[in-house]
């Protein structure tokens, strides 16, 4: 239940923010240029409470999946009188300006939280801003079976040069089942090669098997376990076993299966010293499944930045650049048919992220995501869709170049046959929503 209530306020939050900001800049845009406004709406349907103010009826509606700012005189289902107060009775450079507004203000709030996230408290692990070579691959994944190999540089992903592992792994999550091209450097030799993403239960992209190549940091020690006993202590580096160099914690664990119970050499690094312990694993069982243990975790290196305002700002307009490319890759993707509808995600889906990001400690996860989703929701808006603020945007342009405007009963048909495919589109994503966070009701429904 608690989790219930903490996802609740989160996603209640989250898009009650996103959505007054859209609605917002689309509502300054008309003001600034008299365009009447008759109601500014956070949700859609019954109105359930309000106040009006002037011309305009500010409320909170009973569905809660957007919202919405009418204009006077907007749509083609509109009476058109010419006056002067009338949204289609100003010039289009004013209209088209309004139509961008509510998508600008999605983006800018986007840079605007994620400056302020990076000035105030980020941490991201130490890899992320480093070059992608591999530390492991995974014997039989998707990586492995793409020829990559332990000490390979992936040098080229999707068409940027000189990938950071946050770059592959925003190429690789934005791929479920599609297709990622790579370019290895190994031993001097560029290698082309590519790997297609596994969806897991949530229908997103799963490793492809590759582990970041990361000092093998000792960060916890089960007591009276063989790694305590033989010396090792937290903050030591694993640099081999029995002369093996080991990159990552699944590389160390791969070889202790291997030679299972005999006594193994480690060699590590304290305070800047070599030196090296025997260590015998012993048989544990965990969770129904036997493994050779010696009692250690190994968690990634975490940077925790502070930084100005100018480098906190640009690393944000980086970023959200670099979501940008991400978001088009994804649609593009969906509409090619090689990426699955299942791997967007509904308010539903939004509000388990929010709820997950809510929990994790400071405020820090749930702000970058609401600026995750603020870019999302501008972007998508943009999109040349009729009813989306990108239709309208696609319309005016198009006026403007034939020098007239179009028929009213061809932006009529639009509207309509738009109005039908989003609605269709938006109960498929919350029906699969739901599937994903019910497992087994399918099985139920008839």
């Amino acid at each position: 239940m608690e989790g219930f209530l903490i996802a609740f306020i989160s996603v209640v939050f989250v898009l009650g923010v996103l959505v007054f900001i859209h609605e917002f800049g689309h509502f300054a845009a008309a003001k600034l240029f008299g365009v009447r406004v008759e109601t500014f709406s956070l949700g859609f349907g019954k109105r359930l409470v309000g106040f009006r103010r002037g011309e305009t009826d500010y409320r909170i509606s009973a569905l809660p999946f957007g919202g919405y700012v009418k204009m006077t005189g907007e749509t083609p289902l509109d009476s058109h009188t010419g006056a002067a107060e009338e949204f289609t009775s100003h010039p289009r450079w004013q209209r088209l300006i309004i139509a961008l507004a509510g998508p600008t203000a999605n983006i800018l709030l986007a840079i605007l939280v994620m400056t302020a996230v990076y000035m105030v408290h980020d941490e991201e692990p130490a890899y992320f801003g480093q070059k992608a070579k591999v530390g492991f691959v995974q014997a039989g994944s998707v990586a492995d079976k793409a020829g990559i190999k332990t000490g390979d540089t992936i040098v080229k992903i999707n068409g940027i040069d000189n990938p950071t592992w946050e770059d592959v792994l925003m190429n690789t999550m934005a791929s479920p089942g599609a297709q990622v091209k790579l370019q290895l450097l190994r031993d001097h030799q560029l290698i082309p090669t590519s790997v297609t993403p596994e969806r897991n239960s949530d229908e997103q992209a799963s490793n492809p098997g590759w582990i970041p190549d990361a000092p093998n940091l000792v960060t916890a020690l089960e007591p009276d376990m063989p790694a305590a006993k033989a010396g090792i202590k937290v903050g030591d580096v694993i640099t081999a076993v029995n002369g093996i160099p080991v990159r990552s914690t699944p590389a160390m664990v791969t070889i202790l299966q291997q030679t299972k119970n005999a006594p193994v050499e480690i060699a590590l690094l304290r305070d800047g010293q070599e030196s090296k312990v025997t260590v015998t694993p012993e048989l544990k069982n965990d969770n129904g499944e036997s493994h050779y243990r010696i009692g250690m975790a190994s968690e990634p290196k975490i940077i925790i930045t502070h930084l100005p305002f100018v480098p906190a700002l640009k690393k944000s307009l980086h970023e959200n650049r670099s979501y940008s490319f991400l978001v088009v890759d994804l649609v593009r993707n969906l509409v090619r048919g090689s990426v699955s509808i299942k791997a967007m995600s509904s308010p539903i889906g939004i509000a388990k992220a929010s709820g997950e990001a809510a929990r994790e400690p400071g405020w820090t996860p749930l702000m970058k995501l609401m600026a995750i989703i603020s870019l999302q929701l501008g972007i998508f808006n943009l999109f040349p869709i009729p009813i989306l603020d990108g239709g309208m945007i696609l319309m005016l342009l198009i006026e403007g170049l034939i020098r007239r405007d179009i028929s009213m009963r061809i932006k009529e048909r639009a509207y309509q046959v738009a109005f039908v495919f989003l609605m269709l589109f938006a109960a498929v994503v919350i029906y699969n929503d739901i599937m994903k966070s019910l497992p087994g009701l399918h099985q139920h429904l008839p």
